[in-house]
């Protein structure tokens, strides 16, 4: 099971409100994308999912699988199935991707799937097990190699990202605008990489401003339009076509 369950969530930092009341659900195999102009709080709520320190719940309540994870740090919501693909990667230099990816998995594995869920002890297993999901993304083994996102191109770090949640297998990944700053190349190999690597087991919620990434997505079931720290609305496929076409006023219009 993997659903998520966001309820009249209101989020507050350094004493400014932010998230002023937001409903959100999704299920199992679910695509789904949040759009909206800059400083309508899309991050916020990305980093909130994921126990971010600076950002205080006031109100509401964060639900997975029917229990709630408010009280939760952001390594026992991981492990609870969570993630988040960052919008801006960091470079870590003394840390190996390889390693920092195996570390993860056997860390994740067993608070995921119990006793059914494999944990690759030697360094072979789990390197044939990377070079799998490698191909899925479009990196080649060099990666492997190399520290964490150090020296990695901006679409590079994008696909990074994407393979951690092929590896790992959340049942609810974030991802934060993860065309952010990506040539029109890039954000196709980045859609291509995110539809590989979904699946039913696992739901996909992708954070962006314009629809040119979702149109390359095999698959997307649910847009949500976020303005005002709230969803104001929800539709299909289409909405995003609008939304390109017509942008954001006529629905902030609609709310006034």
């Amino acid at each position: 099971m993997a659903e998520l369950e966001i309820r009249d969530l209101h989020v507050t930092r350094d004493g400014k409100e932010i998230l002023k009341g937001v409903n959100l659900k999704t299920g199992p195999g679910e695509v789904h994308a949040i759009m909206g102009p800059n400083g309508s709080g899309k991050s916020t709520l990305a980093y909130t999912l994921l126990a971010h320190p600076k950002y205080e719940v006031t109100q509401g309540d964060i639900l997975l699988d029917g229990q709630s994870i408010l009280e939760l740090t952001a390594d026992e919501r991981a492990k609870k199935g969570l993630f988040l693909g960052f919008q801006y990667p960091t470079e870590v230099s003394g840390v190996g991707f390889s390693h920092f990816l195996r570390t993860s998995y056997n860390s994740l594995s067993k608070a995921l799937h119990g006793e059914d869920r494999e944990v690759f002890i030697t360094v072979r297993e789990f390197q044939k097990y990377l070079k799998e999901n490698l191909n899925k993304v479009g990196l080649n083994e060099e990666f492997l190699s190399r520290y964490l996102n150090e020296g990695f191109s901006g679409g590079e770090k994008k696909r990074a990202e994407v393979l951690q949640m092929a590896v790992l297998k959340p049942k609810i990944a974030i991802l934060d605008e993860p065309d952010s700053g990506l040539d029109i190349d890039a954000v196709q190999a980045v859609a291509k990489s995110i539809s590989q690597v979904s699946g039913k087991d696992s739901t996909v919620v992708v954070i962006t401003h314009y629809a040119r990434i979702l149109k390359f997505l095999d698959k997307l079931d649910f847009v949500h339009v976020f303005a005002k720290g709230q969803v104001l609305k929800t539709g299909d496929a289409s909405l995003a076509d609008k939304l390109e076409s017509e942008g954001y006023d006529w629905v902030l219009k609609q709310t006034v």
